[in-house]
């Protein structure tokens, strides 16, 4: 299982790179300034990685009961990422829509657009930190895939 100092790296290295992606996308997206979309993307990712720090320690906790480990499947891979959206999406949207300015619905939409990113984006940035910092459980084989 994962250290809480590594969890911290990969909650601080996932938003710090999503950041660099989703600013210029969401405000050429949805024809807002960067520095509106720029706001709301810190503040969003300063309570996703608070969020995601807590949700992938819990969540490995809940695979190591269940499952004996901490080696996710694609399908697994999947849950978790649709569960984490949904669980921001539930504290982001009233945010979002005060913020801009905008309605409840569209704040949904905007923020079910920024949700799609992000399970696609937590989807391969964690495959691949799983690659480049594999748990010695996995075993060499395990660690390639």
């Amino acid at each position: 299982m994962r250290s809480p100092l590594d969890r911290l790296r990969h909650a601080v290295s996932f938003e710090l790179l999503a950041l660099l992606l989703i600013v210029p996308l969401g405000s050429w997206l949805f024809h807002m300034p960067m520095h509106d979309i720029g706001l709301v993307a810190v503040v969003s990712a300063t309570i996703a990685t608070l969020w995601n720090f807590a949700y992938n320690w819990l969540f490995d906790h809940a695979m190591q009961r269940w499952t004996g480990g901490t080696e996710k499947t694609a399908r697994i891979r999947l849950l978790h990422a649709v569960l984490f959206e949904l669980g921001l999406l539930i504290v982001l949207l009233p945010f979002i829509a005060w913020y801009l300015g905008i309605s409840p619905w569209q704040a949904l939409v905007m923020d079910a657009g920024f949700a799609v990113f992000y399970v696609v984006y937590a989807l391969a940035f964690n495959w691949a930190y799983d690659r480049l910092f594999p748990l010695p459980e996995w075993g060499g084989e395990a660690a390639a895939r």
